[in-house]
């Protein structure tokens, strides 16, 4: 789902920020590259330590036949539907879950979730009415008017709001089946006035409706391994767990109605024109969008409304929703897309009323044609045979079917804002057939492994489509505003989609931007590229779980991310990273060798400082003979000093000359002499680590880079310093110039005015010649002191 435009100022305070659980807090070492650990599930047979499917990995199915009748006139929906539903689980079932998604808009079925309310200083009329209590019903939600097995015999069953329970006669055992029958209807809802995914928009000025038909049937919850049955209530926010099938869905609807859905047109040729079925056929080998329902025959059928029935038949198959929609509005455009790396053609589509028409003919099958490719080039090859975008002033995505927004001024002239908006919002739509539609993530619990994921590709696709495209979501610079706020004000991604307070920001924009970082600044594009896409190829029409994730894009990289996923996906720290000051020194090639002399004394005996119990007692004990005491060969000088029995004047000084280095030769002297030396001290003022970017600028106005990695933090996570020699003089140093990495305060990033030199490192040419470990070190020890070699 595309919501653009939703404030990022509604807040309210979070109070508990606990995932991101800290092994040592109070250090300035504290856990922030320690593995997750036990934050992440514990591998199973279903799901590896890898991120894989692991080889019992099992997944639920059901298959549907629907038809359904369109009463434009009392705008009423009811259908009748079979579901087999398979049970591949090792769990025996006792009973079956199914969501009634419509009763979200009924005032009495919903599932309760309010929000808090303030009086207002302004209000509609539309928005004020009399507190009703107890709350009347508005007629909306499901009317359930039959739920029966496969012979017709009732079944019983439970409505718990927007969720229905159906009690099985008998066990469904593991690898066994379920059929059964349910008949529904319900009152079609005002979508414009109302909200929500689906329902009807009117068009006053033609007297018109274009019905959206979306969440419209009792579908099957997902029963996984990880989660039992996800059967959390629909509360508008948290969209969809839903297993994967085949769809046969047959729709009455007025005769001058143009329908499209999920999955392909079996019966084209019986409900168009000979001129459309024509035109339609002629576009299954089109380069360009052909019209297949023109604008005129659209403006024709506004006026004429058919009281005449014709029923459309699609089908669909491995595909976990089925999404249509009707009207005698539409215009609709397609042409044939053929798919690089699985060769699949692919008819990509556009339906949308006059009102929209000047963009649409333009722009929206091209869009449709450039996601699809695109995105079948980042995450797996487009699988489906159709793909389309329908004008409904909206955003809303469905397997292979998508409503989105794009309608001109009245003399057929759009804004810029309008028309980027519009194939923005295609591109996300349309790109939701990849995540998660078949990578069919749990979006009721996580939004942004839908949202985020979908939002990443979809900034990858707008790069593609115009290179001045003005992405929104995607680069790190555009993150900074949110992770700006105070802490009591955000909340980690790896949170629940229904409590969520800044859901754009959240759901879409930071997981997105987080990719972006660890694709163009942590990993780099080709490593990146390659794990994402083992992701996708992985998951593709299963199930992943977030650790599926995290553990792919680990494995598949050889990167150990765990930092970025526990500071950017479980953490709320901001980046801040600061230029705190810079030293300068001067190199000393002139250096007296001469100098390089040490003092010292010869060792005390080496024995313990404190005698512990153990020894105390291996002496008391008359069963234990030390080997020392048995075996008088090894009483050496030591075994002696140790005892008091070698006197040493410990208190004598030796002076000794350090012959590890040497003057340098000329040609080093005059190769180092000109030498700076540029100590940068950094402080972690966010909390969130990132890599150490910095563009240098000399004094003769060259410039050089350089890119020190996050890991640079793991020993002290609030302050490292970072040394770099040049032979010429800096003028200034900035810190993350491309601001790649969501930097919250650039104020702190610049160095422009460089110190004088404060010191000069001395400059020394190292012998060849060195000491091998545990060889003697030259100087006079306490056996030489003595006089002694034994």
């Amino acid at each position: 789902m595309n919501i653009k435009h939703i404030a990022l100022a509604v807040i309210m305070p979070l109070f508990s920020f606990s995932q991101n659980i800290q092994n040592n807090p109070t250090s300035n070492h504290g856990n922030r590259f320690e593995q997750l650990g036990t934050i992440l599930p514990t591998p199973n047979v279903y799901r590896t330590a890898s991120g894989a499917p692991g080889q019992q990995y099992w997944q639920n199915r059901a298959d549907y036949d629907i038809t359904a009748y369109l009463d434009e006139d009392k705008r009423n929906l009811r259908g009748s539907e079979t579901v087999t539903y398979y049970n591949n689980s090792p769990d025996n079932l006792d009973y079956l879950w199914l969501q009634l998604d419509e009763n979200e808009q009924s005032s009495v079925k919903n599932a309760g979730y309010q929000e808090k309310s303030l009086l207002p200083k302004q209000i509609t009329s539309d928005k004020l009415s009399l507190t009703s209590l107890p709350e009347k019903d508005n007629g909306f939600g499901v009317n359930l008017t039959k739920v029966t097995d496969a012979a017709g015999k009732p079944l019983k069953y439970v409505v718990n709001k927007t969720m229905m329970r159906i009690d099985l006669p008998k066990v469904l055992k593991s690898g066994e089946k379920f059929v059964f029958k349910i008949d529904w209807n319900y009152n079609i809802p005002n979508r414009i006035a109302m909200g929500g995914r689906g329902g009807y928009e009117n068009f006053p000025e033609d007297g018109n409706d274009l019905y959206t038909i979306t969440q419209w049937f009792p579908r099957m919850c997902v029963y996984s391994d990880f989660k039992g049955w996800q059967n959390n209530q629909f509360t508008g926010r948290g969209e969809f767990a839903l297993a994967f099938g085949d769809y046969k869905v047959s729709m009455n609807v007025p005769a001058d109605h143009i329908v499209a859905a999920t999955g392909t047109g079996k019966n084209f040729e019986n409900v168009l024109t000979p001129a459309q079925f024509a035109r339609w056929k002629q576009a299954q080998n089109a380069s360009e969008p052909i019209e297949i329902v023109t604008l005129d025959e659209a403006k024709k059928a506004e006026k004429t409304k058919s009281k005449q029935r014709k029923t459309w038949i699609f089908e669909a198959e491995n595909v976990r929703d089925f999404a249509w929609t009707s009207s005698r509005k539409f215009i609709w455009d397609g042409m044939k897309v053929t798919i690089p790396e699985n060769n699949n053609q692919v008819m990509a589509m556009s339906l949308y009323p006059k009102e929209a028409y000047s963009l649409y003919r333009k722009f929206s099958t091209k869009a449709v044609a450039h996601t699809i490719k695109t995105y079948s080039e980042f995450t797996i090859p487009y699988p489906y045979p159709v793909a389309q975008s329908v004008e409904a002033a909206n955003g809303m995505e469905y397997p292979m079917i998508c409503f989105n927004y794009g309608r001109t001024e009245k003399d057929g002239t759009y804004s810029e804002g309008i028309k980027n908006g519009m194939i923005g919002v295609i591109i996300h739509e349309v790109g939701h057939n990849f995540f998660p539609m078949i990578i069919n993530s749990d979006e009721r619990q996580w939004s942004w492994m839908d949202e985020g994921l979908n939002t990443f590709v979809e900034y990858l696709t707008e790069e593609r489509w115009d290179n001045k495209f003005p992405s929104r979501r995607g680069p790190a610079h555009t993150i900074v505003d949110y992770m700006k706020l105070p802490k009591d004000q955000l909340e980690p991604i790896m949170v629940n989609s229904e409590n969520i307070i800044n859901f754009g920001p959240n759901a879409y924009a930071k997981p997105a931007t987080g990719l972006n970082i660890l694709r163009e600044t942590i990993m780099g594009r080709e490593l990146f590229d390659e794990a994402f896409k083992t992701y996708s190829k992985r998951w593709a029409f299963k199930h992943p779980e977030p650790a599926d994730f995290f553990r792919t894009m680990n494995d598949a990289s050889a990167e150990n991310l765990d930092w970025f996923w526990r500071g950017w996906f479980y953490g709320i720290d901001p980046v801040d990273i600061s230029i705190d000051k810079v030293t300068v020194a001067t190199a000393d090639v002139d250096a007296d060798v001469r100098k390089r002399e040490i003092t010292y004394t010869v060792d005390e005996p080496q024995v313990n400082d404190f005698e512990d119990i153990a020894k105390i007692r291996n002496r008391e004990d008359r069963n234990i003979v030390f080997y020392t005491d048995k075996d008088k060969e090894t009483q050496d000088f030591y075994w002696r000093y140790s005892r008091g029995q070698e006197k040493v004047d410990t208190e004598k000084k030796y002076t000794r000359k350090i012959d590890m280095v040497e003057k340098l030769p000329n040609a080093e002297k005059a190769q180092f002499r000109n030498m700076y030396g540029y100590q940068i001290d950094f402080s972690n003022k966010g909390g969130m680590v990132m890599p150490i970017i910095l563009e240098f600028t000399f004094e003769d106005g060259t410039k050089l880079n350089d890119k020190a990695s996050a890991q640079i933090w793991r020993k002290d996570e609030q302050k490292v310093s970072k040394t770099y020699y040049f032979d010429k003089k800096l003028k200034s140093i900035q810190l993350d110039p491309m601001r790649e990495t969501a930097d919250i305060d650039t104020s702190n990033n610049f160095w422009g005015e460089m110190p004088e030199p404060s010191s000069k490192f001395e400059v020394f040419k190292m012998k060849m010649e060195g000491s091998a470990r545990g060889a003697s070190s030259g100087t006079v020890n306490p056996m030489q002191a003595a006089g002694k070699k034994n």
